[in-house]
């Protein structure tokens, strides 16, 4: 599994489809389209995984940085179950502070696992994308 790490491939997936959804994660994906052009965003035919983890969502940078571990060790653990493209875990929703008081506790990290398995479980259900046809004559 590679991760993604430039911003143009980030937002290469981001304007690519909505895959699956729970209550606070959105998992987008695209697929891998190698021979676009002379460099291609994605170097290898491989599973692909970002995390976007917005302030918004989650303001202290502590929780932040363990809801990206978690995102990183689920999709390990799982990638053989993704297709083969890129996909973007993105927090789309905060979870409640009054419910996990602690920055990182071990609460915030089991729910923020059981929710990130049940989506990537979704996710391999999905249809997997089609590669964009080549526009050569």
């Amino acid at each position: 599994m590679q991760r993604l790490k430039s911003r143009a491939q980030f937002q290469a997936v981001l304007a690519g489809a909505t895959v699956a959804r729970t209550a606070h994660f959105a998992l987008h994906r695209c697929a891998l389209d190698l021979a676009s052009s002379a460099q291609p965003l994605f170097a290898s035919d491989d599973v692909w995984l970002g995390a976007m983890v917005p302030k918004r969502w989650a303001r202290r940078a502590v929780t932040r940085n363990a809801i990206k571990r978690q995102i990183y060790s689920v999709g390990a653990a799982s990638g053989a179950a993704l297709p083969r493209a890129a996909h973007v875990v993105r927090l789309r929703a905060g979870f409640d502070r009054k419910e996990f008081v602690s920055a990182s506790s071990d609460k915030l990290k089991a729910a923020v696992r059981a929710e990130l398995q049940q989506l990537l479980a979704r996710a391999a259900r999905a249809p997997a994308p089609a590669a964009a046809p080549s526009s050569s004559p």
